[in-house]
């Protein structure tokens, strides 16, 4: 029997549907959402990712604005920007679309973002609260792969959880929540021998690496949930996942690509705005 799809896009309607009935409480309490999104030149992929977090921001009311900087700009102007949305009372989030010219340093520009305003949850402020279980503003991608796991009714706790990427921003924090939620996790890298060895045994099998066809049938345990992050970009300009297409003859469930992680993830960042807009109400931010 064919895996059961997760529909992301479905889910991420119904966030977003909640989100809407939210920001409309806040305006009735003279409270206008704002989120700003940083983009360093002009990448065709950074663009797209920038425009849907804006229509997302449209479809709840939630005000956006794009600071586009050119790619000659140096460490410190860039900081200056992200300096200047910090003291804005209209912006409550905060997000430099990543990835950045390598000539930036990207940690340094993203741990100047208030850790109250940093709705991806990367500033280790946040970073730091979700290793030690207090999950408040976490990583976006991350908590739509956890949404989109519990969607299935199946439970976290005793499972074995198998993390393929270890990215500091999607793979490790991914990990720590499973591991929050009483899974026994795995976290296999590049370096990982017989790969297959480790991915067979999963329960749960989250693949976070950027590598088309990475996971096979083969290297699928029956019956498992398989939450495909990879985003891979084919000549043709098809977007595929890192699962080939017969993962879906062995699974029990399956997250694709597209349609899965990646509206999960304009969702929840949506929902984090909500998050540290609520947070700065209670540090008198607002």
């Amino acid at each position: 029997m064919a895996a059961k799809i997760i529909d992301g896009k479905a889910l991420s309607e119904k966030i977003l549907e909640s989100a809407k009935k939210e920001v409309e409480e806040f305006k009735k309490k003279g409270i206008q959402i704002g989120m700003a999104a940083v983009l360093v030149g002009n990448d065709a992929g950074s663009e797209i990712y920038v425009r849907n977090k804006q229509l997302a921001c449209e479809k709840v009311g939630i005000f956006s604005k794009k600071v586009v900087l050119p790619l000659t700009i140096t460490q410190a102007e860039l900081e200056k920007a992200v300096e200047d949305l910090n003291n804005d009372k209209k912006i409550n989030g905060i997000i430099v679309q990543l990835p950045i010219p390598s000539h930036l340093n990207e940690k340094k520009v993203i741990q100047k973002i208030l850790p109250e305003k940093d709705i991806d949850g990367y500033t280790l402020k946040n970073l730091g609260k979700l290793y030690v279980e207090k999950e408040e503003i976490v990583s976006a991608t991350p908590r739509g792969c956890i949404k989109m796991i519990e969607s299935t009714g199946q439970q976290i706790k005793g499972k074995h959880c198998v993390v393929v990427g270890r990215s500091y921003y999607v793979g490790k924090a991914l990990a720590i929540m499973l591991l929050t939620r009483d899974g026994t996790v795995t976290i296999c890298h590049r370096f990982t021998e017989n790969l297959a060895n480790f991915t067979k045994q999963a329960d749960i099998l989250c693949v976070a690496v950027g590598k088309k066809d990475l996971i096979t049938k083969s290297m699928v345990k029956k019956g498992a949930i398989v939450i495909d992050i990879g985003i891979n970009r084919l000549e043709t300009g098809k977007i595929t996942g890192d699962c080939s297409a017969d993962v879906k003859e062995v699974a029990g469930w399956l997250s694709p690509v597209p349609g899965g992680v990646g509206p999960m993830t304009v969702a929840c960042l949506i929902e984090n705005t909500l998050i540290a807009t609520k947070k700065q109400i209670e540090k008198g931010m607002i």
